[in-house]
């Protein structure tokens, strides 16, 4: 099947250029759902607001409606700075703009690396529900984050509901490896440190993490390689993806965001 967004085809919910047929073939969830419309998130949530609310995923809504598009960004996010506006832009929508925001990606930075773990503060980091994410950056380094399982195995986004529920969704960009330094040795491995919605050329360069865990990448931080950088969205699972865009292999360009403090 073939999801045609904009100017963009995507198709398929791979892990980026890692992987063979299907490997998204997440277990307990068929994540079978075609992208509609824009808006498909829910409103944002009416509960009180909670106080240590640090980290979230961003929504598609919210991508879309930032960057004007249907196909949400891409690689372009405006670099660090952009990134960061970004996600203080999604935080003050749902009540939390008094807080500092930063986004979770690395930077080539003309050979001086800016790393991602570097960005976030040192937690605790809870979502939009109150739930731990992570104590401290031991914490966070890990497979799944050692928080609440029900908010590590279906990272929540800025309305506090977890992304799974609108089907194959997983990957957010990083540019980072494990440890949440950049992956990589030049600004190709970020989407031009994330300017750039290059197309061909830019394949199986660019890290992205896996907001819920899959076949091909159980790591939040880094499951695999983006098919590119061009802007599109793709929430059917049908096999490893086709095409440039970040979302080919399931998802938006999707990024984390951390408040410096709880």
């Amino acid at each position: 099947m073939t999801i045609l967004l904009g100017a963009t085809v995507v198709a398929g919910c791979g892990g980026g250029g890692d992987d063979a047929a299907d490997p998204d073939a997440d277990p307990g969830a068929d994540g079978a759902t075609d992208d509609g419309a824009p808006g498909v998130d829910a409103a944002p949530v009416v509960d009180a607001p909670m106080a240590n609310f640090s980290f979230f995923v961003t929504s598609l809504d919210t991508m879309r409606a930032q960057s004007g598009s249907p196909n949400g960004f891409g690689g372009n996010l405006g670099g660090l700075t952009g990134a960061d506006q970004i996600c203080q832009t999604a935080a003050a929508a749902v009540g939390f703009g008094h807080k500092t925001w930063r986004a979770f990606l690395s930077a080539y930075n003309n050979g001086a690396p800016i790393h991602a773990i570097d960005r976030i503060g040192t937690g605790p980091w809870y979502d939009r529900n109150g739930r731990l994410v992570a104590m401290d950056r031991a914490g966070l380094l890990m497979q799944r984050p050692a928080g609440d399982a029900a908010t590590v195995n279906d990272l929540p986004d800025e309305t506090g509901q977890g992304t799974r529920r609108l089907g194959d969704t997983h990957d957010v960009m990083t540019g980072s490896n494990m440890q949440g330094q950049l992956d990589g040795t030049s600004a190709a491995n970020t989407c031009g440190d994330w300017t750039s919605v290059q197309g061909p050329g830019t394949e199986n360069l660019v890290r992205c993490g896996h907001s819920w865990p899959a076949n091909s990448g159980m790591h939040w931080i880094q499951a695999h390689r983006l098919r590119g950088c061009e802007p599109g969205v793709n929430l059917v699972q049908n096999g490893p993806g086709t095409g440039y865009s970040v979302g080919a292999g399931g998802g938006w360009g999707a990024i984390y965001c951390f408040a410096l403090q709880p």
